[in-house]
C-alpha cells in the first residue's frame, strides 16, 4: 500500500504502518503523543510568520499571497522555447522554470560530436547569448523570475541571463534568476558533472559571492533535495543532505571572509512531493523549523527574513507511470495538496505525461490548471497551516526533525557530506535503498496502481512529444553563422581572461558575463574550465 510499510494479519487488517522515513504510525494520536514528543507551542510550533516559521514565512499564509507556479518548461531549439514560455505566460503561470538540453548541461556545443542525437531533446539548446536573446524575447524579466535548471555550467547560464537582460535594457538589480547551481546534489543524484567536486563547490560559491554583491533579487543556488529523492533517499534523509549540502556551500563562502547572514537568505531549495501525503507534509513543516533553528545555532543568523526556508516544492518524477497515464492527473492533484498544507511558496507540478515524454501544450496546461483550483476554488488559502494542533501532524513533524537530525548527524560522522560524496559513501547508501524499493515494487509489497494492482491487462498507446530533426540542423546552422560574424579577437581576449582568473582563484562571474556578451560558446567557456579544473571521476560504489 503505497510507499510505506503496511504490515497486515491474516485477515487483511492492518498491524503496522512504517513510514520510509522510518517512523511508525500509530492508528490513533492523542495529547498525550504530543507529551511524549517533547512538543512545546513556542518552541515547535509557533504563530505564523514567526521564528521557527513551522506553520509559514509569512503571517497571513496564502491569504496575503498566492503561491507562484512554475512549470518545467523547454525543448528544441530557443524559438520553440520561447513561444512555449509566452504560451504558460499567458495563462497565468508567474514565473519559468527553464529546462536544457543535455549537450548543454554537459558544457558540451550543439556542433560537438558528442551531443550528436541530443540536441533539444529533453530541454532548449543553448549554445551562446543569442540563444537566450531569442529565448526571453518578448518576456518581462523585471516582473518574471526566472528558474535555470542546470548545475555544472549554472555560472556560465546565470552570466548569460545577466547579459541578456542588460542587452533589453534591464538593470542587473531588477532582474530575478534561480539557477538550480548545486553540484554535489548532481554527483548523488543525476550524474551531469563535470569537474571535480571541490572546484565544483568553488564555482558555485563564486556564484554565491557574485549574486550577493551585483545580483540583489537573484537566488545563486538552489540546493535539491529533489533529486536525491528521487534518486532513493527516504524522506529524513532528502532533507537532511540538502542541509549538509547547503552548509558546504555556506561554509565556502564564509571561508572568503563573509558572515553567513550576509548571503543565506538568498539560498533557495528545491524540494519533492512525492510518496505519503502526511510524511511530506510532516516534512516540509520540520524542514521549515529545522533550517531556521540551524542557522542559527551554526552560523549566528539573526535576521529573520535569512532564516527562512524559501524554494520550490515540486513534483512529482517518481510517482509518475507511464501505464494508465491518466492517473497521474489525480495524482497531481494530491502532490499539489501536499505542497500547499505544508506551506510551499512556489510549486511545479510535473505533466501527467511526463513520465515517458516531453509535455504536451495540452498536458502542460492541465497541470497548470491543476495549481490554479486547488489555488482558487478549493479553499486551500482560508487559513494559515489548517493542519497546525492535530495530535498527528504535530506528533509526526516533531519525529520528522529527529530523523533528520539523525541522519544528518550520520554523514558527519564520516567526514561530513563532501567527503561522503567524494568517496561514493551517499551515493551507496542512496542506491541501495532505490534497490529496495524497486523489489518491494516488484514483489507486490509496496502497491502502484495501474503497474502492480488493479491493473487492466493491455498496454494502451500514449501521446508522445514528437522530436523534430530539424531542430538540431537548425541550431547548428545558427551556430556557424554566429562563429563566423562575431569578433572572435574579442572572444578570445575573453576568454583568455577567463582563463586567468580561473587558473588564480579570482572571482569568474565578472570575467564569464564578458565572455557571454562577445558571444563566446558555452562549450568554450566550459572548456576553459575542464583545462584549469581537470573533470570529475566517478568512483566505484559497489
Amino acid at each position: 500500500m503505497g510507499v510505506a510499510t503496511y504490515i497486515k494479519n491474516e485477515k487483511d487488517s492492518i498491524q503496522k504502518v512504517i513510514l520510509q522515513s522510518g517512523i511508525e504510525v500509530k492508528p490513533v494520536y492523542t495529547p498525550e503523543d504530543l507529551n511524549t514528543v517533547g512538543f512545546d507551542y513556542q518552541t515547535d510550533l509557533g504563530d505564523p510568520g514567526d521564528f521557527p516559521f513551522t506553520r509559514s514565512l509569512h503571517p497571513l499564509g496564502y491569504r496575503s499571497r498566492n503561491w507562484t507556479t512554475r512549470q518545467y518548461t523547454g525543448f528544441g531549439t530557443p524559438e520553440e522555447t520561447n513561444q512555449r514560455f509566452k504560451l504558460m505566460i499567458a495563462n497565468g503561470q508567474n514565473g519559468l522554470n527553464v529546462a536544457f538540453d543535455l549537450p548543454t548541461q554537459m558544457g558540451l556545443d550543439s556542433d560537438d560530436p558528442r551531443a550528436e542525437g541530443e540536441v533539444g531533446r529533453v530541454g532548449m539548446a543553448v549554445d551562446s547569448l543569442k540563444d537566450f536573446e531569442t529565448a526571453f524575447h518578448g518576456i518581462d524579466l523585471k516582473r518574471i523570475g526566472s528558474g535555470l535548471t542546470i548545475n555544472a555550467v549554472a555560472s556560465i547560464m546565470l552570466a548569460m541571463y545577466q547579459a541578456v537582460a542588460e542587452k533589453y535594457g534591464y538593470q542587473k538589480n531588477q532582474i530575478s534568476a534561480t539557477p538550480q547551481n548545486d553540484i554535489l546534489k548532481e554527483v548523488v543524484g543525476r550524474g551531469a558533472w563535470i569537474y571535480p567536486v571541490e572546484h565544483g563547490v568553488r564555482l558555485i560559491g563564486d556564484t554565491i559571492e557574485y549574486g550577493m554583491k551585483e545580483l540583489p533579487r537573484c537566488n545563486p543556488v538552489s540546493i535539491c533535495g529533489y533529486h536525491i529523492r528521487e534518486s532513493g533517499a527516504n524522506p529524513a534523509q532528502e532533507i537532511a543532505y540538502a542541509f549538509l549540502i547547503a552548509f558546504a556551500y555556506v561554509d565556502n563562502v564564509a571561508a572568503r571572509g563573509y558572515q553567513a547572514e550576509d548571503f543565506v537568505g538568498r539560498f533557495s531549495f528545491n524540494l519533492n512531493i512525492y510518496g505519503n501525503l502526511w510524511e511530506t507534509v510532516a516534512k516540509f513543516r520540520a524542514a521549515r523549523k529545522l533550517w531556521a533553528k540551524l542557522l542559527r545555532e551554526r552560523y549566528h543568523v539573526q535576521n529573520k527574513k535569512s532564516l527562512f526556508l524559501r524554494g520550490l516544492f515540486g513534483g512529482g518524477g517518481s510517482g509518475l507511470t507511464k501505464e494508465q497515464p491518466e492517473n497521474n492527473i489525480m495524482r497531481g492533484a494530491y502532490y499539489v495538496l501536499a505542497a500547499a498544507l505544508g506551506g510551499a511558496q512556489t510549486t511545479a507540478l510535473c505533466s501527467f505525461d511526463e513520465a515517458y515524454s516531453i509535455p504536451t501544450e495540452q498536458s502542460t496546461l492541465l497541470s497548470l490548471r491543476t495549481l490554479q483550483i486547488l489555488m482558487d476554488e478549493t479553499g486551500l488559502r482560508d487559513t494559515v497551516d489548517p493542519l497546525a494542533g492535530s495530535y498527528f501532524i504535530e506528533t509526526l513533524t516533531k519525529q520528522m526533525e529527529d530523523k533528520i537530525l539523525s541522519e544528518m548527524a550520520e554523514i558527519e560522522s564520516v567526514g561530513g557530506i563532501v567527503k561522503g560524496i567524494s568517496s561514493g559513501e551517499v551515493q551507496r547508501r542512496v542506491a541501495k535503498q532505490a534497490y529496495e524499493y524497486e523489489k518491494r515494487l516488484q514483489n507486490g509489497e509496496a502497491i502502484k496502481v495501474g503497474v502492480n494492482k488493479y491493473m487492466e491487462g493491455v498496454t494502451k498507446e500514449v501521446e508522445l512529444h514528437q522530436y523534430d530533426n530539424s531542430w538540431a540542423k537548425r541550431q547548428i546552422d545558427n551556430l556557424k553563422a554566429l562563429k563566423k560574424t562575431r569578433n572572435n579577437t574579442e572572444v578570445e581576449k575573453t576568454l583568455g581572461a577567463l582563463r586567468g582568473a580561473a587558473e588564480n582563484n579570482e572571482n569568474v562571474m565578472p570575467y564569464l558575463v564578458e565572455c557571454c556578451k562577445a558571444y563566446a560558446t558555452v562549450g568554450e567557456m566550459a572548456d576553459v574550465f575542464r583545462d584549469v579544473f581537470g573533470e570529475f571521476e566517478e568512483p566505484s560504489l559497489f
